[in-house]
Formats: structure tokens, C-alpha cells, sequence
């Protein structure tokens, strides 16, 4: 009896979680078109650090976007900091700045004292190479999907808001990491695109994102912004974000895509990085995901042990009934992400993200990773 009232419980707290949060997904407004009229001057801020190919393949699709104003005049600049490379970036940036007017660089030498850990030091010195307010990032091994991105990524801050959380997604390749990847990024973006709809924004992705430059100072001026190498993007959301001032872009036209990781080792380290941030969000955020997890992993280990009980129908009817939910949420996010291919696998990557969080656990709540690359 006590087992089943535990697993009714996280039943309870998973349903309640999914109708309050998850649903939002349903309604994510539409992106407008910004008329040439309200367009405003924009800075694409990279950070590179021995990414030569990347640049070399991406720039163009970003160098050649179509945001101008009534009179036909390019409005942005991109500025790539090219922090302490060592490849042929240097060569790279100047091969392209003979062909893109509004294409410029920054470079951090090798030696140089940093007062900032990780990426932040470079970042900061892209923003204050940036010759607008409008601020959008992006890295240097994304590539938007279409030349309307800049468009639709600023058009909320033309609308008063000061922080755009956009989509960055994966390209679809064959095997098992690359749809987990697929799907683990969807989630995610879920997570943090209905709690932004909730009022309770506190991430979002640093190849995909938008802010003011006054969004930018309040980040860089809290104490918290430089306790990680890593994270700069969630923290910039989590410091200078609240209820009224964050917006969350999905049109497939905004996202931009990379490859994934090619290993599984190389995707653990990867997310070793990513979860290490979210011990700094503020104490509610912290909370509400932290049921999320434990009633999730709560949730499959009752079902599990209950499946040998005397009641095994009546426990996997209550699970059918939460699973039903899941993953028609889940379906609904996978057909505005481009994710569809991914629906038939839902109840595996169900049960394996509760592995995940267990395998990840020293990360999400103690552990920090010491570099960003």
C-alpha cells in the first residue's frame, strides 16, 4: 500500500508538472515578421577558439542574412573574437573580411591576463567591440537555417523585450547518441520555453540567443556571472531575466542547427559542462526542477517494482494514462523542432533519461566543469 501511494504521488507531481508547464508548448506564439520600419542595428557576436572550418563553412550563411531597413541598407555587423587560437581561424577571418563589409574581428593573444574564466572573458570583449545594442549569439560551429534568422531572432526586442531564447538544434544523423542528442535537446528546450511562457525564466542556449546590451551588464555585473567557466548563456538568463522581459522564439526559420557529438564520451563531457550551471539557478528554479528529476526517476522505479505486485493492471493503467501525456506533449514539440523522426523511440528515451540524470547526478547538483572547450 505505501508503494502505491508513492507511486501515485509521482504520478501526481509529473501530470500536475506536465499540465501546468508542458502544455504552454501548445500555444507558443507564432514570430511576426519585423517590418523594415522597426529594425534596429545588430551585433552577431562569436566566440572562437580553433574553429578555422567552422568559420569557414558557417560565416557566409550568417554574413549574408536579409536584415536591412526601408532603404535597402544592411543593419548588422558580425564580430568574431578569436580567442587564442592556434589553427587557421586568423587566416580564415581575413580571407572573409575582403568579401563581408560589415565582417569584423577580435583578438584575444595567448598571453593575454583575463579577469573573466572561460568564455565570458571573450564574450565580454565581443560586446564591447559591438557597435549596436541589439545582441545576438550564435557559435562559431552553427549555422541558421535560413537567411530570415537575424529577422526573427530580434523581433522580440523590438517588441520591448531584452532577452530571445531561440532553438539550436542538431543535424539528423544515423544511430542511437545522435536521436538520444536529438530528443535530450528537445526536451530541454521544452523545459525552458514553458517555464519562460510561466514566468519563470532561467536558461537558454548560447548558439541561439538574443539580449540588450543593458541585459548583457546586468549579467556581467552580478557576482554569480563568473563562478563557471562555463554556462554564460544560462546565467545571463537567470540573472538579468524575470517574468515580463524574456521571450522564447520557435520558428524553424530562427533555429540553427550543428553536428552533435560524434562519442558518448565526448557528449558527457559535454553535458558535464552544461548541467554544472544549474546549481546557480535561483532557489525556486532549482526546486520545481529538481521535482521534475526525482518524480520522473521516482516515478519508473515504483512502476517498475510494482509490475510485481498484486495490482500490476491497475499500475500500468495509471502509468498509461501518464505516458499518454508525455508524449503527446513531447510529439507536439517534436512536430514544431523538427523532431518527428523521433516520436516512435519516446518510451525508450523516457526510461533512459531517468538514467541519464542518475549518471549525471555529481554535475547537476556539486560538481563543476573547470573549462568551456
Amino acid at each position: 500500500m505505501v508503494l502505491i501511494c508513492i507511486f501515485l504521488f509521482f504520478v501526481a507531481v509529473q501530470v500536475a508538472y506536465a499540465l501546468y508547464f508542458f502544455r504552454r508548448i501548445l500555444s507558443l506564439p507564432h514570430t511576426l515578421a519585423l517590418p523594415a520600419k522597426d529594425r534596429r542595428p545588430v551585433s552577431v557576436i562569436i566566440c572562437a577558439k580553433n574553429e578555422g572550418g567552422n568559420l569557414k563553412q558557417n560565416l557566409p550563411v550568417i554574413l549574408e542574412q536579409r536584415y536591412s531597413n526601408e532603404a535597402g541598407v544592411s543593419l548588422y555587423e558580425v564580430i568574431v573574437v578569436n580567442d587564442a587560437s592556434d589553427d587557421d581561424t586568423a587566416h580564415v577571418l581575413m580571407g572573409l573580411e575582403q568579401y563581408y563589409g560589415n565582417l569584423w574581428d577580435v583578438i584575444i593573444p595567448g598571453d593575454a591576463v583575463r579577469d573573466l574564466k572561460g568564455k565570458r572573458y571573450a564574450l565580454r570583449e565581443g560586446v564591447n567591440a559591438a557597435s549596436y545594442d541589439w545582441l545576438v549569439f550564435i557559435d562559431a560551429d552553427c549555422v541558421p537555417l535560413s537567411d530570415v534568422w537575424l529577422e526573427k531572432m530580434v523581433a522580440p526586442l523590438a517588441g520591448g523585450k531584452e532577452i530571445v531564447a531561440g532553438y539550436g538544434g542538431y543535424h539528423k544523423e544515423g544511430g542511437l547518441l545522435n536521436a538520444f542528442i536529438q530528443w535530450e535537446t528537445m526536451h530541454t528546450f521544452l523545459q525552458y520555453s514553458t517555464y519562460i511562457l510561466a514566468g519563470k525564466p532561467y536558461m537558454a542556449v548560447g548558439r541561439n540567443m538574443a539580449c540588450t546590451r543593458q541585459a548583457f551588464r546586468t549579467a556581467v555585473a552580478s557576482p554569480t556571472w563568473n563562478a563557471l567557466q562555463s554556462g554564460d548563456d544560462d546565467l545571463l538568463v537567470s540573472i538579468a531575466g524575470n517574468r515580463d522581459n524574456v521571450a522564447v522564439v520557435c520558428d524553424e526559420l530562427a533555429f540553427t542547427i550543428t553536428k552533435s557529438k560524434a562519442t558518448w564520451g565526448e557528449w558527457v563531457r559535454q553535458k558535464q559542462r552544461h548541467l554544472s550551471t544549474g546549481k546557480y539557478y535561483k532557489t525556486g528554479i532549482k526546486g520545481l526542477l529538481g521535482l521534475y528529476g526525482a518524480s520522473h526517476a521516482g516515478l519508473w522505479l515504483a512502476f517498475f517494482a510494482m509490475l510485481f505486485s498484486h495490482h500490476p493492471a491497475f499500475v500500468i493503467s495509471v502509468m498509461l494514462i501518464r505516458c499518454v501525456i508525455y508524449w503527446g506533449l513531447w510529439a507536439a514539440a517534436a512536430h514544431k523542432l523538427r523532431g518527428k523522426s523521433l516520436i516512435f523511440l519516446f518510451p525508450f528515451f523516457d526510461i533512459a533519461w531517468m538514467v541519464y540524470n542518475f549518471a549525471l547526478l555529481p554535475y547537476i547538483t556539486w560538481k563543476d566543469k573547470k573549462n568551456w572547450k
